[in-house]
């Protein structure tokens, strides 16, 4: 079993992202849930993004740095939307982290993961946040040296795990949950 970074979507630490740790708990699995946003969440993308201006970037960047002063250095990391490009920050300064999940939404690949990392990248089609053509270009990115598997899921919404979320697409969440509970058990 593994341990597990798991990063929030630009909306805040929700129930949605404590019920995706307790479904790896339940596999086994030890996670941490840091809360960037110190408790303060919004209900739609528009406050989300509001709300991350308003706390500041740095500030952000700062608390998801502090909490894996917390996690084992082998820890994965992973993230939902804003959470997934937080992870794509962090993960060059993770050597020896054993994979990275990334859920409705790729990573930033200028903080490049070493090559041989697993990755797992779980988004929609359409993405209304990032379209086919970036998408592509992401994943053909000569820089994206790592072992990338991509998993899409047609005619979802961008944030598809949420129940709260008209994004929410009930099949999918479960398939993207059993994919992620696969990837963590072949680490």
């Amino acid at each position: 079993m593994v341990q597990i970074v798991l990063f929030h979507a630009i909306l805040g630490l929700r129930d949605a992202e404590r019920d995706i740790a307790d479904r790896f708990r339940d596999d086994g699995h030890s996670v941490l849930l840091p809360d960037l946003y110190a408790g303060r969440t919004a209900g739609t993308y528009a406050a989300g993004f509001a709300l991350a201006d308003e706390i500041g970037a740095e500030t952000v960047e700062g608390r998801a740095r502090a909490a894996l002063d917390d996690a084992d250095a082998d820890a994965v990391l992973a993230g939902i939307s804003a959470g997934a490009f937080r992870v794509g920050t962090l993960w060059s300064d993770r050597p020896v982290t054993r994979g990275a999940i990334l859920i409705a939404g790729p990573a930033d690949w200028s903080g490049l993961p070493r090559p041989d990392l697993p990755v797992a990248a779980h988004l929609a089609r359409p993405d209304p946040f990032d379209d086919e053509t970036y998408l592509e270009a992401w994943a053909g990115d000569p820089r994206a040296s790592a072992a990338l598997a991509i998993h899409r899921y047609d005619g979802v919404g961008h944030y598809f795990l949420d129940p709260a979320l008209p994004d929410y697409h009930a099949g999918a969440a479960e398939l993207c949950l059993e994919r992620c509970l696969a990837f963590l058990a072949s680490l």
